[in-house]
């Protein structure tokens, strides 16, 4: 739906009236050619992420016969991965492709731009975003740093991290230094975990030397290019830190104030695009991944324990709470946020869950 309407909003900018006559002229006959340059936190060798950005760029030069032109530098090109939003912000780069929890230090509420632990599916979370006022919301956050915010992807639930010994209970994670960044850090630190911020090129060298104890990354697909199953066995499930992180395009909001409204549409349209692929792109690989970790190279899967994913929950929302009374603008997100997903959560177990759970067990 959202892509139609933008490609009426580009039809409809192409059409001139003479004399009561509608004249159809295509809008990049009249538009300026226009070139961008795009800043992604992430690095090539993440074809699945980092192609987000590259559909982005061709959709938007084929929706303007070729007149608007975004060309995209993987992260430490222009800037480092994790200083994307500054780049947009202060207009270094007229756009990026970054992760909002990447910069919760300026605040906890850029959290909700991706997910919150034990919070929102990817579903769930383009719903609350595309539908329920969540864009709109944190909208108002971005208009602090200068900067448009559109959804751009998402890797859908991700795994919950390698291990070089199995744990068992909550006791286990005592003093165990994880690699895994954000808010998920602060609620294993919480657990008595010691959070580890590495970059990912770092991860496999600190996992074999002994530096670190356990690594989260993402998922099957990206995991297996990493080569963590060589130094670590103990694949952990699911990943409740994050449920359904979604990615973001990030525009300067100067520089999308001079876009022609055309331009702006075609703009948006490749952002929806890229948002629905991303994740159907995982989806398709991820279970393909899996079954090469587990058959070819000896993985153990292993579920959370009960007692940790039980104290998981309860120490993040004790922290949103804290943060809640901390933070306006974190309190005013959130309270969109928390009755939708408590909504959400029930519809999505009584109508999609109960079915998918019936299936497995069930299968033919």
């Amino acid at each position: 739906m959202q892509r139609r309407q933008a490609l009426q909003k580009i039809a409809a900018l192409g059409a001139a009236t003479v004399s009561g006559a509608a004249i159809a002229a295509p809008a990049v006959v009249t538009q300026p050619s226009i070139q961008w340059r795009l800043a992604s936190s992430f690095p090539k060798s993440l074809d699945t992420i980092y192609g987000a950005a590259e559909m982005l760029s061709k959709r938007v030069a084929q929706l303007t016969d070729g007149k608007f032109q975004i060309r995209v530098f993987a992260g430490g090109e222009l800037v480092p991965g994790l200083q994307v939003l500054d780049a947009v912000s202060n207009g270094t780069v007229e756009c990026g492709h970054t992760a909002g929890y990447y910069y919760v230090g300026k605040s906890k509420a850029f959290a909700f731009d991706t997910c919150l632990p034990f919070g929102l599916t990817a579903r769930q979370q383009n719903a609350w975003y595309s539908q329920a006022g969540g864009q709109q919301l944190l909208g108002e956050l971005f208009k602090q740093y200068n900067i448009v915010n559109f959804a751009g992807g998402n890797t859908g639930a991700q795994m919950g991290g390698w291990f070089r010994k199995p744990i068992n209970s909550l006791k286990d994670l005592q003093g165990l230094k994880m690699r895994i960044p954000g808010i998920g850090g602060e609620i294993m630190s919480r657990l008595g975990a010691i959070p580890q911020t590495i970059a990912g090129a770092d991860i496999y060298p600190a996992l074999e030397r002994g530096a670190i104890d356990a690594s989260e990354w993402i998922g099957p697909y990206d995991d297996e290019k990493l080569g963590l199953y060589k130094v670590a066995k103990h694949y952990y499930f699911p990943g409740w830190w994050e449920a359904g992180p979604q990615l973001s395009f990030y525009v300067n909001q100067s520089a999308w104030a001079k876009l022609p409204k055309a331009w702006q549409a075609a703009f948006e349209v490749a952002t929806v695009e890229a948002n629905m692929m991303m994740l159907a792109a995982y989806d398709a690989r991820n279970p393909q991944a899996l079954v090469r970790l587990m058959n070819q190279h000896g993985i153990i899967l292993h579920r959370y324990p009960d007692d940790i994913m039980q104290a998981g929950q309860k120490a993040a929302f004790a922290l949103y709470d804290e943060l809640s009374a901390a933070d306006p603008m974190f309190k005013k997100i959130y309270a969109s946020w928390k009755p939708f997903r408590q909504l959400t959560h029930g519809w999505t177990n009584l109508a999609e869950t109960s079915l998918e759970n019936f299936m497995y067990k069930n299968a033919k």
